[in-house]
């Protein structure tokens, strides 16, 4: 066999063996790019159905005995009001990182979750909003303590998951780290609790602490830019390899020509 003949061999080999691993790689690129095409679909539906059940107006809130067949898929972010009384001297402070749904509130603290019993003695937890590192002592904001019945609307939230490098809850410095309505009743000794908690949107408590606020649909949407860079990457390699198998078909140019 000439030199010229094996040069031939070896750049069929070289794009030929290549061609199974560059196909499953382009399948690949091309179920990513769709799959984040079918995840934008997805988002767009969550955002439309968010911005409509919080631009709704507050129903009343559901009964006790119903409350068992809430669905946090169908019910959450659905706004609802009540007319409950506070138990202040049981609110739970939760470590505040960024909100997804309160844009208005920056910078490191603490939300203010309490108790709110009804006229029938159930109970609903409320996150009563915002307040600032050192401002976590009720003292501190007197005037945020309302008593008495009080007329609340907010909407109604599920607890958070919790993830494997959450921090542990420290009831005994009543500081939690997981919005989670049924620990925190556990932990202030409160029963007939229910199993969603409400995001205050009203009312402002005096002095503005702790800061309620209505909430806000302001999801990232990027899925269309990394199905672009997907696609982009597939139709990359697809000009990488015809390249290099047209170059490595050919002979070499001191051969005498092409193959």
């Amino acid at each position: 066999m000439t030199e010229r003949q094996r040069r031939r061999r070896g750049g069929r080999r070289s794009w030929r063996g290549l061609l199974v691993p560059a196909l499953l790689a382009f399948a690949v690129l091309i179920g990513l790019g769709t799959w984040q095409i079918q995840r934008k679909a997805w988002k767009e539906g969550l955002i439309a159905s968010l911005t409509m059940r919080l631009a709704a107006p507050p129903q009343a809130l559901p009964v006790a005995n119903t409350w068992s067949a809430l669905n946090q898929a169908h019910d959450e972010f659905h706004r609802v009001k009540f007319r409950a009384t506070f138990e202040n001297d049981r609110e739970a402070l939760v470590f505040a990182s960024a909100a997804a749904f309160r844009p208005d509130v920056t910078g490191p603290g603490y939300w203010v979750f309490t108790p709110a019993r009804l006229a029938d003695g159930d109970v609903v937890i409320v996150n009563r909003g915002f307040v600032p590192d050192g401002r976590q002592d009720p003292k501190s904001r007197p005037g945020g303590e309302l008593s008495g019945p009080v007329d609340i609307a907010g909407a109604m939230r599920w607890a958070d998951d919790r993830h494997w490098f959450t921090p542990s809850d420290d009831p005994d410095h009543n500081l939690w780290f997981t919005r989670d309505p049924a620990a925190i009743a556990v932990a202030k000794g409160v029963s007939a609790v229910a199993p969603f908690y409400v995001e205050q949107e009203t009312p402002m408590p005096p002095g503005g602490l702790p800061q309620p606020g209505g909430l806000v649909v302001s999801l990232p949407d990027n899925h269309l830019q990394y199905a672009v860079t997907w696609y982009g990457l597939a139709a990359v390699l697809v000009a990488v390899f015809v390249s290099f198998a047209f170059t490595s078909g050919r002979s070499d140019p001191a051969d005498g020509g092409e193959l």
